[in-house]
């Protein structure tokens, strides 16, 4: 289950959660069933699963209000998040270690000599938006910049461009930032040349996901990788188990973050 679609077009991210499941499902002639959510979503997944029409779900991206994985939680039927759940539950779901990538974002700019960074931020309701900013600000602190400026986006390229009119508006000393998602950052660059700022020179931007966005950009963007499709196929697995084996142990797997330098930083 995926977010609205207005949410996943354009979005690298959903093409690879899909395409990291259908390498465990396709082999075993499973069929991939991809559904929007929407605010009727819960009730009609539920009966699906009940009536045998659907074997489990792969629920990517929730924020923190969302029904849905409790809802499904409370059915006990087959479910897998895409990123630990917003609130605290026993159910299964498979990660990229959030903080470290954070951290791993602000090492990489204190070490270029950064002395005024700031961070735009994906949506601070969703457990990623979160914690890459946790991670984030607590590597700064630990690298002696403790006040660091944060801009809210929601991982679009558009709110990444308004996020950094505001931040050069607002911040006009900035000389690094580290932006929560390539696809935000693929649109606070043209802002930055608009503005005359040259990247790296003036300002060193560090992305978060490696995707395809990060290549699109001017320059290559400097990121933080998630092995998305590695995930993807680990949730498949996790699901597959839970259909096999109607009581399996609730499991968290966390993959780990790797910095990709390029020439944005």
């Amino acid at each position: 289950m995926l977010p609205s679609e207005s949410r996943i077009v354009g979005d690298p991210f959903f093409t690879r959660i899909v395409r990291g499941v259908s390498t465990v499902l396709r082999p075993l002639g499973v069929h991939l069933v991809l559904m929007m959510t929407g605010s009727d979503t819960g009730d009609q997944v539920v009966a699906d699963l009940r009536q045998g029409r659907l074997d489990g779900v792969i629920l990517v991206h929730t924020y923190q209000a969302d029904p849905l994985p409790s809802l499904l939680l409370r059915s006990r039927q087959p479910v897998v998040l895409s990123a630990r759940p917003a609130e605290p539950m026993p159910i299964t779901y498979v990660d990229v270690n959030q903080t470290a990538g954070g951290a791993l974002a602000a090492q990489h700019l204190v070490e270029r000599g950064c002395r005024n960074v700031a961070t735009i931020t994906g949506s601070l309701d969703r457990p990623p938006g979160h914690d890459r900013l946790a991670g984030f600000r607590a590597a700064m602190a630990q690298l002696g910049q403790p006040d660091v400026v944060s801009v809210e986006g929601n991982f679009t390229r558009e709110s990444g461009a308004a996020a950094m009119e505001r931040l050069i508006a607002e911040y006009p000393d900035v000389d690094g930032v580290f932006i929560a998602s390539d696809l935000m950052a693929e649109g606070a660059l043209p802002v930055l040349r608009k503005h005359g700022r040259s990247v790296p020179d003036d300002i060193a931007v560090v992305g978060f996901d490696d995707s395809s966005a990060a290549l699109s950009c001017d320059p290559p963007l400097t990121t933080v990788r998630q092995p998305v499709e590695d995930m993807a196929a680990e949730m498949a697995r996790q699901l597959l188990r839970q259909i096999d084996r109607v009581d399996a142990p609730v499991r968290s797997v966390i993959f780990e973050p790797i910095l990709v330098v390029r020439q944005s930083a």
